[in-house]
C-alpha cells in the first residue's frame, strides 16, 4: 500500500479544518447549546421523560446523529468535488496510487473530522445534562461506521455533482428531513401504529435506534439489525465508489 500518498491526501483534507477552526468547532457547540435551550426548555417541560430517560438525555443520540450525517457528506463531497472542479482530480487519476488508497485518504480525513464533531456535541451534551453510556463500543462502533459510510455516500455525491448547487441537495433535501423524521427527537412509539409501520422504512431510524441503545439500552430497532443495516450500506457505498473509479464515470471527462 502507498502509505506515502493516502498520508498526503489525509493531511491535505485534515488541514482545511485547521483553517477554519470557528466553522468546524465553535458553530457545532453554539448549535448543540441553541438544540437544548429550544427542545430541551420549550419542549422538555411538556415531555419529562421518554422510555424512562429525561428528555433533554434522549435527544443527545439524534443530535449526534445529525451532525454526523451532515457533516460526513459535506467533507467528502467538497473534498472531492473541488479537484475535479479545478481539473487537478486528472493528477490524481495518473499518480501511483490506487482507488482504495484514494479513497481511503479523503474518505478517511472526512470521517475523521466527522468523528471528532461528535465526540464535540457529546463533550458539549455533558454540560447540559448527565450523560449515560451504557455500552460505550458500540456507541463507538455505530459513530465510526455511520462516519465511514456517509463519508462514503459523500465521496459519490461529489463525484456524481457538476454545480455547487448540487452538492447541497441531498443533504439538504432528503438526509436532514430523514433524520427528523427517524426519531431523532421523538419516540415513535408515540406515533400511531400505521405511522410506526411507515418509519421503520427511513433508514436513519435504524442509525439513531442503534446509537440510543448504546446510551439507554432503548430502542425502536434490535441494535444488531441496526449495526448489520450500517454495514451493508457502507459496503453498498465503497461498491460504487470502486465502479465510479474504474469506469471513469464523471472524472475524465
Amino acid at each position: 500500500m502507498n502509505l506515502h500518498g493516502v498520508m498526503a491526501i489525509y493531511r491535505f483534507e485534515m488541514s482545511r479544518t485547521r483553517r477554519t477552526l470557528i466553522q468546524s468547532i465553535v458553530a457545532p457547540v453554539i448549535t448543540t447549546s441553541l438544540y437544548f435551550i429550544v427542545f430541551g426548555a420549550a419542549i422538555g417541560s411538556r415531555i419529562q421523560e421518554v422510555g424512562g430517560v429525561s428528555y433533554g438525555a434522549f435527544i443527545v443520540p439524534g443530535l449526534i446523529m445529525l451532525n454526523l450525517l451532515t457533516n460526513s457528506i459535506s467533507n467528502a463531497s467538497f473534498g472531492i468535488y473541488f479537484p475535479k472542479f479545478v481539473g487537478t482530480v486528472y493528477e490524481l487519476l495518473s499518480a501511483p496510487i490506487s482507488t482504495f488508497e484514494v479513497v481511503l485518504g479523503y474518505v478517511g480525513a472526512a470521517a475523521t473530522k466527522s468523528i471528532m464533531l461528535g465526540f464535540i456535541i457529546l463533550a458539549t451534551a455533558a454540560l447540559f445534562i448527565d450523560l449515560q453510556i451504557a455500552h460505550p463500543i458500540i456507541m463507538l462502533a455505530f459513530i465510526v461506521l455511520t462516519a465511514l459510510s456517509f463519508s462514503l455516500l459523500g465521496f459519490i455525491l461529489g463525484i456524481w455533482a457538476d454545480n455547487f448547487e448540487k452538492l447541497s441537495v441531498v443533504p439538504m433535501l432528503v438526509i436532514t428531513p430523514l433524520v427528523f423524521l427517524g426519531g431523532s427527537f421523538y419516540s415513535t412509539e408515540m406515533l400511531p401504529p400505521f405511522w410506526q409501520t411507515v418509519s421503520l422504512m427511513n433508514p436513519v431510524l435504524y442509525l439513531v435506534s442503534g446509537l440510543r441503545w448504546s446510551f439507554y439500552e432503548i430502542a425502536e430497532v434490535n441494535v444488531w439489525v441496526s449495526l448489520g443495516s450500517v454495514l451493508m450500506f457502507l459496503l453498498i457505498c465503497f461498491s460504487i465508489v470502486v465502479w465510479m473509479f474504474k469506469t471513469g464515470y464523471k472524472l475524465r471527462s
